[in-house]
């Protein structure tokens, strides 16, 4: 009996060993990131790949860093170093990198590097423009990305609210502001298939939908989900 004991304790003791080194699941984000590392080879000037900015930087610093204007220059990213190995898997070669998401709508980039404690504009990045606020060099990088209208907060304490879809439809808003009365706002059609709604809302968490007759549905142009009270979904948005 003290045999097939230890024999089940030993087991449950493996299972859990095995379990606690088995990898969670990447999520899509970070399989996003890991097919943008992997097609990585060499230093050069900064691209888009699947909505994701993509810097690069030479091997010979001991640390390389990034500062955005989006970020008002506040934060330094730090890059990571790839080896690149040849088929023998010994590493013939190396290049910095660091792969940033893209807010929404953004047409260019204004930047500054940090390389060993020194602040730079991008060697691998001919295009420059000078920053009257900073009185600094700035590399620039144009995403050549269209922007496309979303529902957005367009000044302070202002959001606009955008649906697209058919010329012609009744589309109301609702959401915890009117406490879920969709009668109170109408978006209107400013062009053909697109509606808009500019409305004033103080800082804070919000959830909405946009209404037509009596179904409810999410904002297509906000990705920020949440579920209401009564289990439907919908939009949420933060108004600092």
């Amino acid at each position: 009996m003290k045999r097939l004991i230890f024999c089940a304790l030993m087991l449950a003791l493996q299972i859990t060993v095995f379990a606690a080194e088995t990898p969670a699941p990447l999520t899509d984000t970070e399989l996003d990131i890991a097919e943008i590392v992997a097609e990585i080879q060499t230093a050069g000037k900064p691209y888009v790949k699947n909505g994701y900015a993509v810097f690069t930087a030479d091997k010979n610093a001991r640390h390389v860093g990034i500062a955005v204007d989006f970020e008002n220059f506040n934060t330094i990213h730090s890059f990571m170093k790839k080896n690149l190995r040849d088929e023998n898997y010994e590493i013939k070669d190396s290049v910095y990198f660091y792969v940033m998401r893209l807010p929404k709508n953004t047409s260019q980039i204004d930047y500054r590097l940090v390389i060993d404690g020194l602040w730079t504009v991008d060697p691998n990045n001919p295009q420059t423009v000078y920053s009257p606020e900073t009185s600094l060099m700035l590399s620039r990088f144009y995403t050549n990305i269209e922007r496309e209208e979303a529902t957005e907060i367009i000044s302070s304490g202002t959001v606009r609210f955008v649906y697209k879809g058919k010329s012609g439809e009744s589309i109301r808003l609702g959401g915890n502001f009117t406490n879920w009365d969709s009668w109170i706002y109408k978006l209107v059609e400013v062009s053909p298939g697109t509606y808009q709604l500019d409305l004033p809302l103080p800082p804070g968490t919000y959830e909405y939908a946009f209404y037509t007759g009596m179904t409810s549905f999410p904002d297509e142009s906000n990705p920020e989900r949440c579920y209401t009270n009564d289990g439907k979904v919908a939009s949420l948005l933060v108004v600092n």
